[in-house]
């Protein structure tokens, strides 16, 4: 079990998500060199690790695995708390840390608003590093219907022209994104 908690300032509130690792379940099998071999050893027993951890630490950056982990928590009964610790978590990665945390899709099992949600956050946070949106970001359908940030229809206005581009897009009105805070 992964846990991830925080202190939110804004709300003098404390709460904690907790995530489950998915047990290991498949087998993966590739050919190296004797040499290559001898060196993934060397470079595992210095980083402390066997080989199997030290090759997935390799290919699945932990900035990939917690991207992941915040998109799942998003479906739990805290799934305000979850995007907002999304927020933070995407505001806070460097250019080529965000494009190795987003560089695949978040996880289909999300609903269609959350999904969109969490595609716009990505949008934004690489505009904001001046990177590359993922490909899989535009395979993501827009919402047909509009969603707003509030339910009070006199911030509709308000809403309509202060979303930023990447939430205005996918139908999602909100008055701050990633980075920002109300």
């Amino acid at each position: 079990m992964r846990q991830y908690g925080r202190i939110d300032k804004y709300c003098a509130a404390i709460y904690t998500f907790t995530v489950d690792k998915p047990s290991k379940s498949e087998q993966l099998q590739i050919r190296v060199t004797r040499r290559q071999k001898a060196a993934i050893q060397r470079s595992a027993a210095q980083a402390g690790m066997d080989m199997s951890a030290y090759v997935l630490s390799r290919v699945l950056s932990s900035s990939t695995a917690r991207f992941h982990d915040y998109a799942v928590a998003c479906l739990g009964p805290a799934s305000r708390f979850a995007l907002a610790e999304l927020n933070s978590f995407l505001s806070g990665l460097a250019a080529g840390d965000l494009r190795d945390a987003v560089a695949a899709p978040p996880p289909s099992a999300l609903t269609p608003y959350l999904l969109n949600y969490i595609t716009a956050m990505v949008e934004q946070a690489c505009a904001r590093r001046g990177i590359a949106v993922p490909a899989w970001a535009r395979t993501i359908v827009p919402l047909t219907e509009p969603v707003f940030a509030s339910a009070l229809k006199s911030l509709r206005l308000h809403l309509l022209t202060h979303s930023p581009p990447p939430f205005r897009r996918r139908n999602i009105f909100v008055d701050s994104s990633v980075g920002e805070r109300i």
